[in-house]
């Protein structure tokens, strides 16, 4: 199986080789509808010139999934224009601080969000940073605000193509994507993946009829978060045709490996960033967490045991608007993930290295560990742990649980799981938000956001 140089030399050899067969898989009237290659290439064709014709520079596209945002995308890159792909559930103050931030001077977008958006666009011309053929990502800002990753279609490409060269599926399967096009696991392993091995991709059509898209398309693959696996499993929607389920963006529990094979479903687990494209190494054995590293590409454990990745074709070019932070002349990556390598070279993520907290007397804090075990005394509840003026505060949101719960209740709570830990890691307060905890489409708390409530308001109560 060969690399595609990008989107035009994919749409160029599938219709050349075979026209007529299925690249993609539609609801139409309540029965699943086969497009075409040669229908799919030709709407992106016409689009392209379309895009071309009206000299625009970079199109923002809130990415709300889909046959329509696929064809534009692809469209935007094939007329030369740069691209930038916005997650459809973020509020319009939000979408209009990215649009400006990407440089956009065009908008593809719901009608119902066009006039609260359009005021977000460049007028003039476009500043040196824009050019052809990029394709914009933000980062799902977890720990700090998101970003804008610089990629290109033919870094897209290489990533798929690596994971199809480990993972292959066959024209007769069927992959499902399920994910927002806006992540690029959605984009790469939801779409790219089933393109680059000439298997037809069904588009689901969002969260309401997850379970019904199962049902119409009949899938033999997708790819899924954990969170939403899981989800799946325990609402019976995967069906009876899915035979793989290719989970990234988040670490796979053992459970979900044990819960998927029961079912007589294989579980292949993901490792990459938005600045790698996605792939960077996959589980192909019993051990979702346990990763084989994918063709071309190398990882190494730096100082700090800290993730460095090589993947040549692959990388981003850097964050949108700082060339300082293009990665280094070798090729080398620093992830910002923390990992080992086994004595069978293949790689164990164990966390982001933001995610060690240094407390104010030199406490070193892993969150996810500590937060866990503060969850399970509380029986799950929607609460985070950050960092604020050196010590850990407990944000809770909404307490589904502990209804009315003063933050002296939960504490009193918490005291038999916090006594296992060192007196000077305790949680320091307890805030109730008084709202659900801000996340992000993959489902992660966004710690950063809830930092920025802290500081606004802490510091005025005694």
């Amino acid at each position: 199986m060969d690399a595609f140089e990008g989107f035009a030399d994919l749409l160029a050899t599938r219709t050349g080789d075979d026209p007529e067969a299925t690249c993609l898989l539609v609801e139409h009237g309540g029965q699943a509808r086969a497009v075409t290659w040669r229908a799919f290439g030709d709407r992106v064709a016409t689009r392209a010139r379309e895009l071309a014709a009206t000299g625009a520079a970079c199109e923002a596209l809130i990415a709300t999934g889909g046959i329509d945002c696929l064809a534009e995308a692809f469209a935007c890159v094939i007329a030369g224009l740069q691209c930038a792909l916005i997650d459809p559930f973020e509020s319009d103050e939000q979408a209009r601080v990215l649009i400006a931030a990407c440089d956009a001077d065009a908008l593809w977008a719901p009608a119902r969000r066009r006039a609260a958006l359009e005021g977000a666009l460049r007028s003039g011309a476009a500043p040196e940073r824009v050019k052809p053929r990029q394709i914009l990502f933000f980062t799902s800002g977890t720990t700090a605000r998101a970003k804008a990753v610089t990629l290109t279609d033919a870094s897209l490409m290489a990533s798929a193509w690596r994971g199809a060269s480990m993972l292959p599926l066959s024209k007769s399967d069927r992959l499902l994507a399920a994910l927002p096009l806006s992540h690029v696991f959605g984009f790469v392993c939801g779409v790219l993946w089933g393109m680059q091995c000439g298997c037809p991709v069904a588009f689901g059509r969002g969260v309401r009829h997850f379970a019904d898209d199962f049902a119409l398309f009949e899938p033999t693959a997708v790819a899924l978060v954990p969170t939403l696996a899981k989800w799946a499993l325990a609402c019976d929607a995967l069906g009876p045709s899915v035979r793989l389920v290719l989970a990234g963006a988040a670490p796979c529990l053992p459970e979900l490996r044990r819960d998927l094979h029961a079912r007589g479903i294989r579980l292949c687990a993901g490792y990459g960033l938005t600045e790698t494209s996605s792939g960077v190494a996959l589980s192909l054995g019993d051990d979702p967490n346990a990763m084989t590293p994918c063709p071309r590409t190398r990882v190494r454990i730096g100082r700090g045991g800290e993730v460095i990745v090589r993947a040549p074709g692959s990388l981003m070019q850097g964050y949108y608007g700082q060339p300082e932070t293009a990665p280094a002349a070798d090729g080398w990556f620093a992830t910002g993930d923390a990992g080992r390598i086994d004595a069978s070279g293949r790689l164990h993520v164990l966390g982001r290295l933001k995610d060690v907290v240094v407390l104010a007397n030199g406490t070193k804090l892993f969150i996810p560990e500590y937060e866990s075990a503060l969850k399970r005394a509380l029986g799950k509840e929607d609460v985070a742990v950050v960092a604020y003026a050196g010590q850990p505060v407990l944000a809770c949101g909404t307490l589904a649980h502990h209804p009315g719960a003063a933050a002296a209740d939960i504490e009193r709570e918490l005291a038999p799981a916090l006594a296992r830990y060192p007196r000077e890691s305790h949680i320091a307060r307890t805030v109730l938000l008084g709202h659900a905890l801000p996340r992000t489409a993959a489902g992660d708390v966004r710690r950063w956001t809830i930092q920025e409530e802290l500081e606004q308001w802490l510091p005025k109560k005694k």
